[in-house]
């Protein structure tokens, strides 16, 4: 009879373990940045069919309310517009018909370990106004982003979540401090979406005036070498 070795104790299981947690740690941080970057290429494919314009930040009704967020408008370049034409765009998020949606929230918008099971909420959101690459109800041409796509923020993992249909954004204000918006969530990590597509993960936040740099459009700042 062969006796069972007690791997548990072993410095090799041990080894083994955190080498595994490591694999899986960066295999989370690797699916948010794709998904950051999915998210990017449908900004740009909706922009090419709306006049190089994105998004605007939601949709709203006649008096400038917002009702749906931009994460809905983007459905169709996903590969869910069966899911964008059950949406009612005259409705707000949380309408009787709309609600109903809620749970079908496509896997780009969840974090893996962050997102729980059957989640509706996401990280995922933008800064909107005062200068930012976003307006609640204009989308923004990408030729009036003066200060160049690479130095602009376009979506970033948000230390609080929202309803993925919800339209509840960054308000960008330049007398606070908009990196304490911003989420380390992806294992201690920040994630970004620049404007050009490019997707980075940072283990610390740039400085505050950095990131307020970063968020507006037509600043006219010099971007350091701490980003």
């Amino acid at each position: 009879m062969t006796a069972a070795l007690p791997l548990a104790g072993l410095p090799l299981a041990t080894a083994y373990t955190a080498g595994l947690k490591k694999v899986q740690l960066r295999a989370v941080t690797q699916q948010s940045a794709n998904n950051l970057k999915q998210i990017a290429i449908a900004m740009h494919n909706y922009a090419s069919t709306y006049n190089d314009l994105f998004p605007p930040a939601a949709v709203c009704d006649k008096r400038g309310k917002p009702q749906l967020s931009w994460r809905v408008l983007i459905l169709p370049y996903i590969e869910q517009d069966a899911l964008y034409k059950r949406f009612k765009l005259d409705e707000p998020w949380d309408s009787e018909n709309n609600k109903k949606l809620l749970d079908k929230m496509p896997k780009v918008y969840a974090i893996p370990g962050v997102t729980r099971p059957g989640g509706t909420d996401t990280h995922y959101r933008v800064f909107v106004g005062n200068g930012a690459a976003f307006d609640w109800v204009m989308g923004t041409k990408i030729t009036a982003i003066a200060d160049g796509t690479s130095n602009t923020l376009m979506c970033v993992t948000a230390a609080t979540a929202v309803p993925w249909t919800k339209p509840d954004e960054l308000e960008f204000d330049p007398e606070k401090d908009m990196g304490k918006l911003i989420g380390l969530v992806v294992n201690g990590k920040a994630q970004v979406a620049l404007c050009d597509g490019t997707v980075r993960t940072l283990a610390k936040l740039p400085p505050r005036e950095t990131v307020a740099a970063l968020v507006t459009m037509s600043g006219g700042e010099v971007i350091g070498n701490d980003f």
